[in-house]
């Protein structure tokens, strides 16, 4: 557990060093690749966000959770691409939806919402890159969808989240942070009374430039586990 402690604990210290509003940041810790052992010590050390990106998998790490007292303390994220089919298996638990990247999906996320009688909190997933190999919204796409998507009262959308492209230059990992932020501050004065907050941005290796860019959530893996 000493490894994943210390990780947890320096990406902590790199949280306070890099963040403008350290205060504001919360560390997902993306666990798709470990088994409950692993997250049992990433729990220990007190990080209770986790985050999947198979419903399945997901589904069956939290019934493991369910059968202790640990169970109760998971803040369980979806951050992977969500086919609607499978929403219902995870619309009574999850506490946040890291990756709406179309209309369809924000309905069924919300008729299943309405059926368990939560509102759902999710993010718009944007794909500020314009990278076809990645899911989300286009920026023209987004703006033609959000009037709809507003109109659900079973969800709450509270942000906006982004992956950089794979790449050694870190200028344009900042500007695809930065458009992002910048586009969050523009929805959020224009359609959100300035309440669109989170920015789910950054990941092991280039958390902290999404850092310095005000991001609110990183989702951290190999770092962790590393």
């Amino acid at each position: 557990m000493g490894s994943i402690k210390n990780n947890i604990q320096e990406i902590s210290e790199d949280i306070k060093k890099y963040s403008p509003c350290p205060e504001k940041v919360k560390l997902v810790a993306v666990t798709k690749y470990v088994g409950t052992e692993e997250m049992t010590d990433v729990l220990a050390s007190g990080v209770n966000i986790v985050g999947e990106n198979r419903v399945q998998v997901l589904k069956d790490k939290k019934e493991k959770f369910d059968q202790s007292e640990l169970g109760s303390k998971i803040k369980w994220h979806f951050i992977g691409n969500l086919q609607k089919n499978k929403v219902k298996y995870i619309s009574d638990y999850i506490e946040l939806i890291h990756s709406v990247n179309k209309l369809s999906l924000a309905k069924e996320i919300n008729k299943r919402a309405e059926a368990t009688d939560r509102i759902i909190e999710v993010l718009l997933e944007i794909n500020i890159a314009g990278e076809e190999s990645k899911e989300g919204y286009k920026i023209e796409k987004l703006y033609k969808e959000l009037p709809e998507i507003l109109k659900l009262k079973n969800i709450k959308v509270t942000g906006l989240m982004t992956m950089a492209p794979f790449t050694e230059d870190t200028d344009l990992v900042r500007r695809i942070f930065r458009e992002l932020r910048k586009l969050k501050d523009d929805l959020s004065r224009d359609y959100f009374q300035g309440e669109l907050k989170e920015l789910s941005m950054g990941m092991s290796g280039d958390y902290k430039i999404a850092l310095e860019e005000g991001a609110t959530l990183i989702r951290i893996g190999s770092k962790i586990f590393s």
